[in-house]
């Protein structure tokens, strides 16, 4: 397989087999073939190295891809798909093929997660520093299976005029155009501090600049529309078969992209980038999105700057 595959993480456990539909539905409209990677337990990984070690190197079977092969091959029909067992540590090995991958699907938690936490440390480990864009499949993303996506909902991307790259507009509109459906970029912009939220007077130093009048708002939210207008422009010309949906929030870009998600197929967000210490940190949008969203959710690396 020369080509770059949609690589899927699973492990047995549910959440896996949520991230295995939409990888295998995407690599179907995608064209590409599907890698089904699975990094085996630390025991078999030990058992193994000490057989070997005997002189002795029988095949071992690995359980978890042996119960996935069947599923798959009842519905791959001639998608091609390979089988991968890995070892080392879960998020290593799963860094080492997402290297030649288009993109890495993974479910919200693996096994042995705890059941109150809506994201495991792997698949936010993934999304903090995969170098393709990693899609996080939560368990209870829709009611019904996500193994037929050609008719979910719309694509969400949230967009920050000046930090957003390009790599992550033309991801989005990439699935929109692939599924047929709607895309609704999402740009907040910044109230107006209210007077009661500034408490003495500011320091000499702080120069911090007077509250703007509410009157002002409207012609922020004109000045923020015509900037994420600007931005889009030449995804728009790239793209003119993708219905858009621009929209401008107030402030609350994580909130509007985590309602938004209750009834769409895919949300796009960006790694954070702002800053060279924080390069391989997901941003505040990114952390809630992932943590709250109801359906999947893209995280997209920044591969080269924002156009201006």
């Amino acid at each position: 397989m020369s080509e770059k595959s949609i690589v899927v993480a699973v492990d047995g456990s549910e959440h896996s087999h949520r991230a295995l539909e939409w990888a295998l539905s995407a690599a179907r409209g995608l064209g590409a073939p599907l890698l089904v990677a699975h990094v085996r337990p630390e025991a078999l990984q030990l058992g193994a190295a000490r057989i070997e070690s005997l002189g002795e190197a029988p095949a071992i079977p690995d359980t978890v891809l042996d119960g996935i092969r069947g599923w798959i091959q009842d519905r791959a029909e001639d998608l091609p798909v390979r089988y991968e067992s890995l070892d080392g540590s879960v998020t290593g090995a799963l860094l080492g093929v997402a290297g030649a991958a288009r993109l890495l699907a993974v479910g919200s938690r693996g096994r042995g997660g705890f059941t109150s936490l809506l994201l495991g440390s792997t698949s936010r480990a993934l999304a903090n520093a995969a170098p393709c864009p990693v899609v996080v499949v939560p368990h209870e993303a829709r009611a019904g299976s996500l193994e037929s996506d050609a008719a979910a909902g719309r694509v969400l991307v949230g967009l920050h005029v000046e930090e957003t790259s390009d790599d992550v507009l033309a991801f989005a509109f990439e699935d929109a155009r692939r599924r047929g459906v709607t895309l609704e970029v999402v740009t907040a912009y910044r109230l107006p501090p209210s007077p009661v939220m500034l408490v003495g007077p500011p320091a000499p130093a702080l120069q911090v600049p007077p509250p703007m009048p509410v009157d002002e708002v409207p012609e922020l939210v004109r000045e923020t529309a015509r900037r994420q207008e600007g931005r889009l422009a030449p995804f728009v010309a790239r793209y003119p078969d993708v219905e858009v949906s621009p929209t401008v929030v107030p402030a609350d870009a994580a909130g509007r992209l985590v309602d938004g998600s209750r009834d769409a197929g895919l949300v796009v967000v960006g790694r954070h980038h702002r800053l060279r210490v924080e390069s391989l940190l997901l941003g505040s949008v990114a952390h809630a999105v992932l943590h709250h969203a109801h359906c999947p959710v893209a995280v997209v690396p920044t591969a080269r700057p924002a156009s201006r």
